[in-house]
């Protein structure tokens, strides 16, 4: 794995010192000397591959405040007007004077900044229009010099951050597509916070941050929220990228920083007094920022340190910083695994974050090297071998098993099946089934060294018929979401080669949803221009993707796990009709449907939907990629990815909201697809009515209301669906009561507007003098891939 690009950062200040003391170095000659290149050829020497400097000075902030600014009595001279609209009309240009970077060989090694002053989310609209022009000379500048990236300022109005989003999607238009422009964003706003936070006073310039400093209570959103404007309005452009700022504590939620991880992170600002002191008085990061940056190694992010010559820490000196972060890259357990052979790490190289279309098995022959590349995986063989080594032994020392491996490929699982009859001294007999005629050659090749304890069927296993019934049953047919490669049509059609008391494996499988964001999964998705790109499920080694679901229930308690079983096969199935053939008449049997509930407790983009199986092979033997489970059932086990389902359009969730997801397996004659949908909702508190008890209603029942207390206390005070959902003093009272106790459901119609399945909870205490929790639909997305007209599998 490549070193992530270290650069240091200079301010002007730092530039003007070093300029009025510069001297040709004598590696240099006279011609081309430059104080610059002299700071890049130091920087180098201690360890940083690039410089990070300002584009322009104070001489052309002081130029535009005159052109752009009016005095106290709020006019201009006729001159400076004139100058002004000039200036206006043709967008520059610069004087010599007001730049710091100016040549080519100046550019290559540097990382230019944008003036900080310029404010493009200024209440004026004047002084908004201005600041536009002045950010478009400026980026015209940095692309005349090939600058690779520029880094902007954090815009400062969360109020106005659309109009800071609409001048940077008007500069990407008008800029050079190789110019990359990135956000420098804080990691969280402390004026956001708690008014009691250690963040209410300054952080002090030259002194380490405590080893005891923790982020502020309260919500943390604001600045992912105004990056979240920032990006949606320049449609997810690639050229636009995130400078995270890491000056503050970082907070203690992993769903925070789950966030912010995702996120296209291209470079790190890092403070020296983001470091602590360790006993020796050197400086080095919490075990929590430590981790959180090896987290955002996967970005390959340029780490920006500040600061590093300001004596912050009483040793190490300035190199200390640079020499830190190698060290803790180097021992990076992501790193470490990336080099190890037979790691998911190692194997995943290339495949991370990279849609592939799912296999068409029944409609495709597979090349030789996707087998190859399966065959690699030591851990499910090794599974497979264990599981028909059980059935065997749990059958009679003295019997012959026969058993049936439909779907062969080019042999892997036949090798562990002989092997499974050598371990438990059982004799027997393999019948193997493959439709694909090339791997066919291979099994034939195979056979040479088997001999006569196989015997090779060439043909469809819903269409060939085998010489005698099996005792066991084994397939390999499971697709990254169990049953999307059509392993319950196909078994259907090899079940009447089972006898009556014979034994499949696998047993069974089950799929697994949880919602995700991933803003890169989503551009790739938007990259694909075919007709089925938003509304095909892909294949993908996760990377940069968070999941948004979490444990908990929910405010109102009714929301199930972060990940959620979907539907479930059993095999061998008795109870389908068949015809004279043995074979199902129809595939309706085969349909499924599921509806899920989310808690989430953080707020978030929904992008798509990440799908995931379990599979029992028999008894206490599995495989798995369900995150939660996959390291006990079968550790670094390489077939499968997980499943995504993208959605074409993000859907904002605030925090402690609920997204229901429904999903559905539907079948035809020809082909199986998958059709998915999700709807937000937003719990809010309402007091009960102020009359009487109410009369008991059934669940479910409908009721009208005209303007009760309880449906007006509800209008002003339900919360933004693009900000972030902060309780109610209402919720912070209850909640400090110890929590909920859902007692009944209920749909209300208010003038407000339809509270969908509204579903009423009360603090503890009796339901007619508590507080009630109620949802209100928020959002939803579209209805994809109906009738399969995206995505389909073929039979």
């Amino acid at each position: 794995m490549a070193q992530v690009p270290l650069a240091t950062v200079f301010t002007q200040q730092d530039l003007e010192d070093y300029s009025s003391s510069s001297t040709s170095a004598s590696y240099i000659s006279e011609e081309e000397s430059s104080p610059l290149l002299e700071l890049y050829q130091t920087a180098s020497q201690d360890g940083y591959d690039l410089i990070c400097v300002p584009l322009t000075n104070e001489a052309w902030r002081t130029r535009w405040k005159k052109m752009c600014l009016t005095d106290e009595s709020g006019k201009q001279n006729e001159e400076t007007e004139r100058l002004a609209e000039d200036w206006r009309a043709s967008e520059g240009p610069f004087l010599r004077e007001e730049m710091n970077i100016t040549r080519l060989d100046e550019a290559i090694s540097s990382i230019g900044m944008v003036s900080e002053w310029l404010e493009l989310d200024s209440l004026d609209d004047g002084v908004r229009y201005d600041a536009e022009i002045a950010l478009k000379q400026e980026l015209s500048f940095a692309s005349y010099l090939n600058l690779q990236s520029v880094i902007l300022p954090p815009p400062r109005n969360r109020q106005n951050v659309a109009d800071y989003g609409r001048a940077i999607n008007a500069c990407l238009t008008s800029t050079s597509n190789y110019l990359h422009i990135s956000i420098r964003i804080p990691i969280y706003d402390p004026r956001s916070a708690s008014a009691t936070s250690i963040s209410d006073t300054p952080i002090a310039e030259n002194v380490p941050l405590s080893a005891h400093a923790r982020a502020p209570d309260g919500d943390l959103s604001t600045t992912w929220e105004m990056w979240d404007v920032i990006r949606t309005i320049c449609g997810y452009n690639p050229r636009l990228s995130l400078t995270l700022d890491l000056s503050l504590p970082l907070p203690n939620s992993l769903g925070i920083l789950s966030r912010w991880a995702t996120e296209p992170c291209h470079h790190v600002f890092l403070p020296a007094t983001s470091f602590i002191s360790n006993a020796k008085g050197y400086p080095v990061l919490t075990r929590a920022t430590q981790s959180f940056l090896r987290d955002l190694l996967k970005h390959n992010p340029t780490i920006l340190f500040s600061r590093t010559k300001a004596n912050v820490h009483q040793n190490g000196g300035h190199v200390a910083y640079a020499q830190y972060f190698r060290h803790l890259e180097r021992t990076s357990p992501q790193v470490i695994a990336a080099q190890q052979q037979g790691t998911i790490e190692n194997f995943a190289k290339g495949y991370w974050d990279y849609l592939q279309a799912p296999l068409q098995p029944l409609m495709d022959n597979l090349g030789s090297g996707t087998y190859e590349t399966f065959e690699r995986d030591p851990v499910k063989y090794e599974r497979y071998e264990q599981a028909v080594y059980l059935a065997l032994c749990d059958r009679s020392p003295t019997s012959r098993t026969v058993i049936c491996l439909v779907g062969a490929g080019r042999g892997g699982i036949i090798t562990r099946c002989l092997a499974a009859l050598d371990r438990s001294r059982r004799e027997g007999i393999i019948y193997a089934v493959e439709k694909n005629p090339n791997a066919y050659v291979t099994l034939q090749e195979q056979q040479l060294r088997w001999g006569t304890r196989v015997i090779l069927i060439y043909g469809d296993m819903r269409k060939v018929n085998v010489l005698e019934q099996a005792d066991i049953l084994v397939s390999e047919l499971l697709g990254s979401f169990g049953d999307n490669e059509a392993s319950p049509e196909c078994l259907d059609g090899a079940m009447r080669f089972l006898k009556p008391d014979g034994i499949s494996i696998p047993a069974s499988y089950t799929t697994y949803l949880s919602p995700v964001s991933s803003p890169r999964l989503h551009n790739e998705v938007l990259q694909n221009n075919g007709r089925g790109g938003p509304e095909t499920p892909y294949v993908v080694m996760f990377q940069a993707v968070n999941t948004l679901s979490g444990e908990g229930g929910g405010l109102r308690g009714l929301c199930g796990t972060r990940v959620q079983e979907c539907w479930s096969f059993t095999h061998p199935r008795r109870d389908a009709v068949v015809n004279e053939q043995g074979l199902p008449i129809t595939n309706a049997h085969n349909t499924r449907s599921a509806r899920l509930n989310f808690h989430i407790p953080n707020a978030g983009v929904l992008h798509g939907l990440a799908g995931y199986f379990e599979a029992v092979l028999y008894r206490d033997v599995g495989i798995s990629i369900h995150p939660e489970t996959q390291d006990h059932v079968s550790p670094n086990m390489l077939s499968w990815f997980p499943l995504y389902f993208p959605f074409k359009d993000p859907l904002y969730l605030p925090s402690n909201s609920e997204l229901h997801v429904t999903i559905w397996r539907q079948t035809g004659k020809s082909k199986i697809w998958y059709e998915w949908y999700a709807e937000s909702y937003l719990p809010v508190v309402s007091p009960p009515p102020p009359f009487g008890p109410q009369t008991p209603r059934n669940s479910g029942a409908q009721s009208q209301s005209s303007g009760s207390a309880a449906s007006k206390f509800l209008t002003p005070n339900v919360p933004s669906p693009i900000a972030s959902a902060v309780p109610s003093p209402t919720t912070t009272m209850a909640s400090g009561r110890g929590g909920w106790n859902t007692t009944r459901v209920s749909v209300d119609i208010a003038p407000g507007g339809i509270r969908m399945g509204a579903e009423e909870s009360t603090l503890f205490g009796d339901s007619t003098s508590g507080p009630h929790v109620t949802v209100i639909k928020i959002g939803q997305t579209a209805l994809h891939n109906p009738e399969g007209r995206g995505s389909w599998t073929g039979l």
